[in-house]
């Protein structure tokens, strides 16, 4: 008898406590309220149950606890959630399970075991930046020093995955001082790191901030971006996305999945799904998803079905920020559109060194994710253009298009 099949599934669950709100942080993220956590802890455990019926199809291969801090909710009620998640969800037999926390809230080795023991295989530390000043200029709540606590702490507890975030292009920071910084992340051994330019969004305190900051142009970004991608496959890091980079096996699963148009379900308010070709969110308001839950209100922001047949504008945007890149054969099977006029786009772009073919698959070089913005545009505006002309090819009658 074929033994069954499951389609994998992620789960996201949001923590939005955090210690203190960075000025830079966009996220929905509440700091100073734990009085709320209890609350917010049954809310999530409920509606984690009255998900979990839509699912029997599925099987969970990974989960991210994403925040805010996750680590501020306290290891008891992170215990809480994810035996709901393992008693009401199928679990694949090895999943990747993610724990986000700020170094300062995860330097307790044993606590640390506990979430180990509990279930959590993989830890993701906010490191930022090494430089104290820098750190305490976007209102980090911890110093570096922590940040090597915090991950001597999780090889003390037996976490064999640990992933470090670091920003690039912060107030006052120099090629050197970035560089000063990657080094002393990498020199932490950690199996992913994650390095990001900053944005500076609207609405954050930065944004009122930014003519007073001495924020690196976009030339100083780019080298440090450049030199970045070069040392960290020195030290054995492949590249797999724009910002991420892993040693062998260690990419993260998770967000990979967001990347290849996987399938993921997400709790709590701001939270995302893409779950049977219906992506939907949260309301970005924890008492109103408190109520929503508890029977009170409605918590959707946004509910749109999108089956995969129309996926193709998704597919370039998102496969085009992997190393994987896309495929003109995955491409045309999928969506049943010639990918000629998206190739010609990338063959002027592999003229100057910014897109290269291989393995059948096209992909962005390492100055090409600099550009990624304008190349995805141009090939979504060839994209659009072969459809519009397929469109009025059929309401002239002319079937010779194809």
């Amino acid at each position: 008898m074929k033994k069954k099949e499951y389609k994998p599934l992620g789960l996201y669950i949001h923590i939005p406590f955090c210690k203190s709100k960075c000025v830079y942080c966009d996220f929905y993220s509440l700091p100073n309220s734990e009085e709320k956590m209890d609350r917010y802890t049954a809310a999530l455990c409920r509606q984690l149950s009255e998900i979990s019926r839509q699912t029997t199809a599925h099987q969970v291969d990974t989960v991210y606890f994403g925040g805010g801090t996750p680590s501020w909710l306290g290891e008891k009620r992170l215990r809480q959630i994810l035996k709901t998640v393992e008693k009401h969800y199928r679990l694949a037999k090895k999943p990747e399970i993610t724990l986000e926390a700020n170094p300062d809230s995860a330097g307790n080795w044993k606590t640390l075991r506990a979430l180990r023991r509990a279930g959590f295989n993989r830890l993701s530390l906010g490191v930022q930046s090494a430089d104290d000043a820098q750190l305490q200029t976007l209102n980090r709540p911890h110093t570096f020093a922590q940040a090597e606590e915090a991950v001597a702490a999780a090889r003390r507890a037996k976490i064999k995955n640990v992933s470090l975030d670091l920003i690039y292009g912060l107030p006052g920071q120099t090629l050197e001082s970035w560089r000063d910084t990657v080094e002393k992340a990498a020199a932490l051994s950690p199996e992913h790191l994650s390095c990001y330019g900053l944005k500076v969004e609207e609405g954050t305190p930065l944004w009122d901030m930014q003519s007073a900051m001495d924020l690196p142009d976009d030339d100083l970004q780019a080298d440090m971006y450049l030199w970045t991608v070069s040392r960290l496959e020195e030290l054995g890091y492949r590249q797999y996305e724009i910002s991420n980079f892993a040693r062998p096996g260690c990419e993260s699963r998770h967000n990979l999945k967001y990347w290849t148009l996987g399938e993921y379900a997400g709790f709590g308010p701001g939270a995302h799904s893409d779950l049977g070709d219906v992506r939907y969110a949260y309301v970005r308001d924890l008492d109103a998803y408190c109520l929503g839950v508890e029977g009170q209100g409605d918590i959707l922001s946004e509910n749109d079905r999108i089956p995969s047949r129309e996926r193709d504008i998704e597919y370039l945007m998102l496969g085009l920020r992997i190393t994987r890149g896309i495929s003109r054969q995955e491409f045309e099977y999928k969506f049943r559109l010639p990918f000629g006029p998206v190739q010609e786009v990338l063959e002027r772009f592999e003229q100057t060194g910014r897109a290269v073919m291989r393995g059948g698959r096209w992909r962005l070089t390492p100055e090409g994710f600099l550009l990624s913005n304008q190349i995805i545009g141009q090939c979504l505006e060839a994209l659009a253009g072969e459809k519009l002309r397929r469109e009025e090819a059929t309401a002239n009658h002319d079937y010779r298009v194809r």
